[in-house]
């Protein structure tokens, strides 16, 4: 396989492509019309990375079905731990992880196409993030505690009585991470947290199986296969400690200051060197094309929800922009209903409710991240029975609130600690 990696001195050639760019082929100023989108489109389709992956990535990347950039880092219960990143989709608790699912027409459109291999109506996806990259340079002032909300959905099919059907769990997130000396990061998890059936043929299943209170799935875990479980109704919120002394986040195998975040390149090319660098640490030497690009992909996409200067969360996206197989999916609407640049990611994963799809959806005109997303491509037996269809958005993650503020979030008095 061709190296991929970016050698030093050697210029971003992306980049220079794209300033050098004339002004009207600049997907971030093209008019809402769609005559001009579909030109643009046609425009770049020549361009569109031949080289998409169609390998699988491991599996690490992908259990659980979690999506992109929600690296956890879990406090120490006592001095001698570290703070720990999710990769594997599990959270301290052994809980599945807050992220979740929904189905819309227009991602239902953009799986198909990948399904069936077409791209020659697609912005070029590398164009979207450069420009994106440029929007998210915006200097903003810093705080005490850079602080997100989100809300996630997350669908799975589960078997109770011989009755197959799909329940769906609802939740808000709140993430306030303390960069000054003497602050904590607290996460609450599970904010008006719904398990119930997917739609109203899963609940007359559900009700034919006796409504059970508690339900099981299929689940893929760095151990093999097991199950996961769902009780039916609403949840306590969960809150949990996520600091370690000055440690605040999981980069790769590290755990990182804000100190670290800051001083991290702004320069892609640096950047993406040094996040191979992490890859080779936490690879145990076993290299491979497929396995860098996807871990590099996953820690620049988690990068842009941290708190790294601007110019650090433009690099992260021209890192992206510039992996290979990386492919736009032009104008789409994120679960919440909000416009923004589809982009998915290399390969696809296999999973119990059948091959799955990461895709990214952000804001054309701040750079901000909406939402990250998997989306199913092919549907096993088990998910195509339960009514889940190919471009079903099986678990999403999108992103409400990315600030920064003076005040600590407040714990809700029922949170389970």
């Amino acid at each position: 396989m061709k190296n991929t990696r970016v050698r030093s001195g050697r210029p971003d050639v992306l980049r220079v492509l794209a300033d050098a760019r004339p002004d009207e082929l600049d997907p971030a100023r093209l008019a809402d019309s769609p005559r001009q989108h579909d030109d643009l489109a046609r425009i770049l389709a020549g361009a569109t990375d031949s080289r998409t992956a169609r390998s699988e990535e491991p599996r690490r990347l992908w259990a659980g079905i979690r999506p992109l950039g929600t690296v956890v880092a879990v406090a120490a219960v006592a001095a001698s731990v570290v703070v720990v990143s999710t990769l594997d989709g599990q959270d301290p608790s052994g809980v599945r992880a807050s992220a979740h699912p929904q189905s819309s027409s227009a991602t239902a459109g953009s799986a198909s196409a990948a399904s069936e291999g077409r791209a020659d109506v697609q912005v070029d996806g590398r164009l979207e993030l450069l420009s994106v990259a440029k929007k998210a340079e915006t200097p903003a002032a810093e705080g005490t505690y850079w602080q997100t909300t989100t809300r996630s959905q997350d669908v799975n099919v589960v078997d109770a009585k011989g009755q197959l059907f799909a329940v769906r769990t609802t939740s808000t997130g709140q993430w306030s991470v303390g960069v000054r000396p003497g602050t904590q990061s607290l996460m609450v998890s599970g904010l008006d947290d719904v398990t119930a059936p997917r739609t109203e043929a899963d609940k007359a299943r559900w009700r034919a199986a006796g409504s059970p209170a508690t339900v099981q799935a299929e689940a893929s875990t760095t151990a093999g296969q097991g199950t996961l479980g769902y009780r039916i109704g609403t949840g306590r919120p969960m809150v949990m400690r996520t600091d370690a002394d000055d440690k605040i986040y999981a980069l790769g195998p590290r755990n990182v200051s804000y100190q670290d975040l800051r001083e991290l390149p702004s320069n892609s090319g640096e950047l993406r060197r040094q996040l191979e660098k992490l890859y080779a640490e936490d690879s145990s030497g076993a290299e491979t094309g497929a396995g860098r690009t996807a871990y590099v992909l996953r820690q620049a996409a988690d990068l842009i929800t941290m708190p790294v200067k601007p110019a650090v969360r433009a690099a992260a996206y021209r890192v992206i922009a510039n992996l290979p197989g990386v492919r736009g999916l032009g104008r789409v609407t994120d679960p919440l209903g909000r416009e923004g640049v589809g982009v998915a990611f290399p390969g696809t994963a296999r999973t119990p409710l059948g091959s799955v799809q990461q895709q990214l959806v952000v804001d054309p005109a701040t750079g901000a991240m909406l939402c990250e997303q998997v989306v199913l491509v092919e549907p096993s037996a088990r998910a195509r029975e339960a009514g889940l269809d190919a471009g079903t958005t099986v678990d999403y993650e999108a992103t409400t609130r990315m600030s920064w503020g003076e005040h600590q979030i407040t714990v809700p008095k029922n949170a389970k600690h």
